[in-house]
């Protein structure tokens, strides 16, 4: 039988064993970030044609369209590096979104049929020559995401399963993809090329009117997410504790799946799905601060898609140059392999760093389960 002292010497080793490092990684979050955040705005704001140096990017945003740098600059660069940001940071927090609500690491809007949807919905009236204004792209987007999620939970049975979600998304998603091959194959040439440069995602020509389209949006999801958060982390304990907790578990994922559509589908409406962001940015969040919940995560995450974003439109614009490649292939060149090493190197967590999950307010905290634990 344990005493007092040696329970408390083991939880002291413990704590010496794994606080030390994962205090260590938390300190570093914010310093690569905001590192990597202004590396990728210089480099978007002073390289190309024409080059601005850095000295000059000041100069050149109070002279505004005076002068040949300064109209390249306000009027092209920044629109569009404001736009890589909010709409990173929209994938990223919409990526967590759907991963903490089906409890499944793999779930991101590109297996669950969002994605696909969206780009449908978009694609389909510019191949069939259906004229519409810009302003009904964002909810034909938000109408496809919507189909494509909602086909999803509805095939798997409302998402009473995590595992049978994610397997019927890939289907669903697999499906959608058809029906855009096939509106690529009946669409003419120069359809085509459009085409296939929206379903890689592209940044390519977008202005301040692209980026003024999206707040509307912004306003209804963000605070949306603010009271999502909560109930993340509540589903995390599994839908048996979440309706012990008052919580109905599929009533919150409806709801998860609602916010994370009105976060996709209007980015995907002006860029395209940009793939794979929504994948990465949760696992950095979760790497750098693995004892945390989704309410802490969650601006993480956000912070980190606008970051994996911002510097994969670097060498999507300037790689290959004068030709821009589609910023969703450099995205997904990227976050695939990066994402399947930081969820190994989760599930590689030393035994004394065992992760205690979030409780809500008023309970005790509980303990990972051994399967979900090693997630």
């Amino acid at each position: 039988m344990s005493t007092p002292t040696a329970t408390h010497s083991a939880a002291g080793d413990t704590a010496s064993g794994a606080q030390p490092s994962g205090r260590l990684v938390i300190g570093w979050q914010l310093p690569v970030l905001v590192a990597l955040l202004v590396a990728a705005s210089a480099c978007a704001l002073s390289l190309g044609t024409p080059y601005v140096p850095l000295h000059r990017l000041p100069g050149a945003l109070l002279d505004g369209d005076s002068t040949l740098a300064g109209i390249v600059v306000t009027e092209l660069r920044v629109p569009r590096l404001v736009l890589a940001l909010v709409a990173g940071a929209c994938l990223g927090a919409a990526g967590l979104v759907l991963q903490e609500a089906l409890r499944n690491p793999l779930a991101v809007p590109e297996m669950l049929g969002v994605s696909s949807g969206a780009a449908l919905g978009v694609a389909a009236p510019l191949v069939l020559a259906v004229s519409l204004p810009a302003a009904v792209q964002p909810l034909l987007a938000i109408g496809g995401a919507a189909l494509g999620g909602g086909l999803t939970l509805l095939a798997a049975g409302l998402g009473r399963s995590p595992s049978a979600v994610l397997l019927t998304g890939a289907a669903v998603a697999a499906a959608l993809q058809a029906a855009l091959l096939v509106l690529m194959v009946m669409a003419d040439q120069l359809d085509l090329q459009l085409i296939y440069r929206y379903l890689l995602g592209s940044l390519s020509a977008r202005t301040w009117e692209d980026v003024t389209g999206l707040w509307p949006w912004l306003l209804v999801a963000v605070p949306a997410l603010v009271l999502c958060a909560p109930v993340l982390s509540v589903l995390r304990l599994g839908d048996e504790d979440a309706e012990a907790l008052g919580v109905r578990a599929q009533r919150a994922r409806l709801a998860a799946l609602a916010i994370a559509v009105v976060l996709i589908a209007p980015v995907t409406a002006v860029c395209g799905p940009v793939a794979w962001v929504g994948f990465l940015a949760p696992h950095l969040a979760r790497w750098f601060n693995p004892a945390a919940g989704a309410v802490r995560w969650l601006p993480w995450s956000a912070a980190w898609g606008a970051a994996v974003v911002a510097v994969a439109d670097v060498p999507a614009r300037l790689a290959l140059a004068p030709v821009e490649t589609p910023v969703g292939a450099w995205t997904a060149l990227v976050g695939v392999p990066a994402g399947v090493a930081l969820l190994r190197s989760g599930r590689r967590r030393p035994a004394g760093t065992a992760v205690v999950r979030s409780a809500p307010q008023g309970t005790d905290a509980v303990p990972a389960r051994p399967s979900e634990e090693v997630r």
